[in-house]
């Protein structure tokens, strides 16, 4: 391969878009994996006997070490190369996805929930960074146009996949290929990562902060611990002093990266990152719009399954037309809207996702446990385009002015950003939702009550968007990239392989 900049047409340029293949492939597994088990939980406490500890961290564990590697995760890409970090994290991934799926007894289960979560955390930075440093920026808004697409298919389409694969009980396999459908997938990955995916690195040599990881990943456990477990062990008092000291540890990392970055330059986190006005901004709407994603999805299967008495089949295929609407809003938003309105693409997506909300509230009413799945397409698809017009351009405004030798951590911090605020939304739901419902409840009037505590719920996530909109005016009016088009050098850097490899 050639040192110069990929030309359209020539084999660098198929090169990297097969890797973007790749690397968006691996990142929906992950994005239908962290739903996927829900739908087959009462499958595997069936099967192994898992008691209601075990099913919890079955769930929660895998999302606590996810998001407690992930910055490490992106700031590892960094040093030692975002190419090889990504084929260790998807091999690692699949394994733990076969462990899995072979689990004898709840306590392996468990296990190998955690090592997935880990091996994720290493696996889905790199697949940001990759896409910032393979692509030019005039090229990076087609890009993560297609990558929001990605994301609102993996949003809804777990629960869907999950629901058809224990259904059809495969090979009588019952909940196990919801696990093992990653192998074939990971495996393709990992062979064609290895000759598609080109390399790149910081170019200054920087140190692993092993500290700075100690405390970030106390801190993050500290919050998203007692989150995930609140409600089921009735908010013991330790939990909230567990969450409060997490900001204690959060300010104590900030003191201590800052001692490190004077040090020697190789803080966990690039404090400097925060300077840039864009950057700050998007971390701030990423949290927020983490919060209603975790609060609204979680409500909504609880809805249509407790509340409406729906099984997970029909449940999946109510969100279908969302998940339509999501990828086609997605990629049109960047590709054709930013351009031209900027900023006012992601503001106008918080505004219509909370217009579809208002339709649903009324529609919950209104027809009661007597609601039809025809008649949620209308709100679903109103929030579906909603969702598709902030998930894409927000990525894009986050990194739009990140520098290159920064990519890695820049979206270890976004994708830990994410689950703080869907962690976050999880434990509020416990507040907005069951907060509403009775806990002596008759048999009879639960669906009642389900609707209305599913009212109240979209009440708080509107609320919540309308702080988004707020939000939103603090980033750029336009991305950089489409200001400038500019096109940008690639040069070629050591590698192992064969042949030249391209980093920027």
């Amino acid at each position: 391969m050639s040192s110069q900049s990929a030309v359209p047409g020539t084999a660098s340029d198929r090169r990297r878009w097969i890797a973007l293949a790749i690397v968006m492939t691996a990142a929906f597994m992950d994005l239908v994996d962290v739903t996927i088990v829900n739908i087959a939980i009462p499958s595997i406490q069936k099967d192994l006997g898992a008691s209601l500890g075990a099913i919890q961290w079955i769930t929660a564990g895998y999302a606590l070490a996810f998001a407690a590697g992930l910055i490490t995760g992106g700031r590892l890409g960094d040093i030692y190369g975002r190419r090889r970090l990504f084929l260790i994290g998807i091999t690692g991934f699949t394994l733990a996805s076969a462990l899995c799926g072979f689990a004898a007894n709840e306590e392996m289960l468990v296990a190998s929930r955690l090592l997935q979560g880990a091996t994720a955390a290493l696996m889905v930075p790199q697949v940001l960074a990759i896409i910032h440093v393979t692509f030019p920026a005039h090229e990076r808004g087609k890009v993560f146009g297609l990558f929001g697409a990605i994301i609102g298919l993996g949003a809804v389409s777990g629960p869907l996949l999950g629901a058809l694969l224990t259904q059809w009980n495969l090979f009588g396999l019952e909940w196990r290929p919801i696990f093992l459908i990653n192998l074939p997938v990971g495996i393709a990955g990992l062979l064609l990562g290895r000759k598609f995916i080109t390399e790149s690195r910081a170019p200054k040599a920087l140190r692993l902060d092993l500290v700075g990881v100690a405390m970030v990943t106390l801190g993050l456990l500290m919050l998203i611990y007692p989150l995930t477990r609140g409600r089921e062990l009735d908010w013991p008092l330790w939990g909230h002093l567990c969450m409060a000291g997490s900001l204690l540890v959060f300010a104590a990392f900030v003191v201590y990266e800052k001692y490190k970055a004077r040090k020697d330059g190789s803080p966990l986190v690039e404090l400097s990152l925060f300077k840039v006005k864009s950057f700050a901004a998007g971390i701030a709407v990423q949290l927020t719009f983490g919060i209603v994603m975790g609060i609204f999805f979680l409500v909504w299967t609880l809805y249509m399954q407790s509340g409406l008495g729906w099984t997970p089949l029909k449940a999946g295929l109510t969100g279908v037309p969302f998940s339509i609407a999501v990828s086609a809003a997605a990629g049109m938003s960047v590709q054709m809207l930013v351009p031209r309105f900027g900023r006012k693409v992601l503001q106008a997506g918080a505004a219509t996702m909370a217009a579809g909300l208002l339709l649903y509230i009324w529609e919950a009413g209104r027809y009661g446990t007597e609601i039809q799945s025809w008649q949620m397409i209308a709100p679903l698809v109103i929030m579906g385009v909603g969702m598709g017009l902030i998930v894409a351009p927000l990525t894009d405004a986050v990194l739009s002015d990140v520098p290159r030798e920064h990519a890695g951590s820049a979206s270890g911090l976004i994708n830990t950003t994410g689950q703080m605020g869907n962690a976050l939304g999880l434990g509020l739901v416990s507040v907005v939702f069951f907060g509403s419902i009775d806990d002596r409840i008759a048999p009879s009037a639960v669906g009642k009550a389900f609707v209305e505590a599913f009212q109240n719920s979209l009440w708080w996530v509107a609320a919540v968007l309308g702080v988004i909109f707020v939000v939103m005016f603090f980033l750029p009016a336009r991305p950089k990239q489409h200001v400038e088009g500019a096109e940008e050098e690639l040069t070629p850097v050591k590698s192992a392989d064969p042949e030249p490899v391209l980093a920027h």
